[in-house]
């Protein structure tokens, strides 16, 4: 993680500050995060979590919505990572986090989640989907599903984003009994999963009526306590001095919520030891793909630093890592696994040949130059829509033999612009 500050040289901060992929600390604490970062592949999930909480530093979680975007968050270096309600329910089902998407939906998607990373994941349970015996399975649903953490939250049904209008809650009494009963569900169930109590009261009520319900959901059990929707800094420094020994977390709601946009180390001075960012990853995705979307109807592809090349995509997915496993179990009786060795040999027919794909505009200027290996003619398509529906196949069969450069195609799309395709 880079942060920089105006004005502050880079030397001055160095000296202050460790900064490390996903948290920030002072170096005057020393505990060393390496150490934690080596020891949470070798423990539970709630243990591993536990042991971040435990770490100097205010440690930021990025919010997934699928095991794609949580492997992401864990490639890009981060030692945990939030599940979103409101991002699960607009990338799964294209509706508002207004309490449709069900428990077992959550529930699915987070197993998921949980099975594609190895760092701790804490989940998103609403409100725990009914009362508190509906709690306590929720809980031990989110145990079963591999989440390190559970955030459980005091509002009504149907629940709703907590920086939307119209929030209310529960009486304080239920709300505080309803974290009493997620403690008991850890407990019947041998597990060290951190509660996280969430209070939307500020927005419902008051802050005054928040703060209280903080102190009594310390008092009951919670480990990490969070109020949603704080409208400035007084009052997230207010709600840093309830319960002081209990861990608190901030949610820096992206793109205009309620809650004052800080950085890391702003958040650790005022007392806050995660924080949560729900709308980053699926409010990118959803520009990325209307832009590409934009592109593709004008006839043209997304331009290439917009997106992964098809090698840099297959290596996020796993691919290289699957075909060098898939050759431990390789025998003399596979022929489909030694058709793909040899059909992956740099040396052998089209794969040691390159298409070159060039468009033209009409104006006169290139609007795109690029290779990709001649074999990957699944996706050619999806870069050039406008060679949807030609037999590219045919035309490289055709001129596999032959040494060097060949032109393939040369054309004009509906737009005017010229498009070739060569065999290098």
């Amino acid at each position: 993680m880079k942060v920089s500050a105006v004005g502050t040289s880079s030397v001055t901060l160095s000296s202050l500050f460790r900064f490390e992929s996903g948290s920030v600390s002072l170096l005057s604490k020393s505990k060393s995060s390496f150490g934690v970062a080596c020891s949470l592949a070798s423990s539970s999930p709630a243990k591993a979590l536990r042991r971040i909480l435990d770490s100097p530093g205010v440690h930021q979680g990025p919010a997934c919505f699928d095991a794609l975007s949580a492997k992401l968050v864990e490639n890009a270096g981060f030692q945990f990572c939030f599940s979103s309600g409101f991002s699960i329910s607009a990338a799964s089902l294209a509706l508002p986090d207004t309490g449709l998407i069900s428990y077992a939906e959550m529930l699915h998607q987070g197993q998921l989640i949980t099975q594609s990373v190895s760092i701790p994941v804490i989940g998103d349970a609403d409100n725990g989907y009914g009362n508190a015996m509906n709690l306590k399975r929720t809980l031990k649903g989110y145990i079963a599903a591999g989440f390190a953490g559970i955030i459980l939250e005091d509002q009504v049904s149907p629940k709703a984003c907590g920086h939307t209008r119209g929030r209310r809650v529960v009486s304080r009494e239920e709300a505080v009994m309803k974290i009493k009963a997620a403690v008991d569900a850890r407990r019947e169930s041998g597990s060290d999963i951190v509660i996280v109590a969430r209070s939307d009261a500020r927005q419902a009520v008051s802050l005054e009526e928040a703060l209280v319900r903080s102190r009594a959901f310390a008092d009951a059990g919670a480990d990490v306590l969070f109020i949603d929707a704080l409208a400035s800094r007084e009052e997230m420094k207010a709600f840093c001095d309830v319960s002081p020994l209990v861990p608190k977390m901030a949610n820096m709601l992206e793109g205009g919520g309620k809650t004052p946009i800080l950085n890391p180390m702003e958040l650790q001075d005022i007392g806050f030891k995660i924080v949560a960012y729900p709308l980053s990853l699926i409010g990118v995705s959803i520009r990325a793909m209307q832009d590409s979307l934009t592109a593709i109807r004008g006839g043209r592809i997304p331009p290439p630093g917009s997106m992964p090349s098809f090698e840099e995509i297959k290596d996020i997915l796993g691919f290289n890592a699957y075909y060098e496993e898939e050759k431990r179990y390789a025998t003399t009786t596979n022929p489909q696994l030694s058709k793909r060795d040899s059909s992956r040999n740099p040396f052998s027919g089209i794969w040691s040949r390159t298409l070159r794909v060039k468009i033209t505009g009409r104006d006169g200027f290139e609007r795109l130059d690029l290779r990709i290996p001649a074999g990957f003619l699944d996706g050619i398509t999806n870069i050039v829509p406008a060679l949807g529906g030609i037999n590219i196949k045919e035309l490289l069969d055709d001129a596999t033999e032959e040494v060097g450069g060949k032109l393939l195609l040369d054309f004009q799309d509906r737009m005017g612009d010229r498009i070739q395709v060569f065999l290098e």
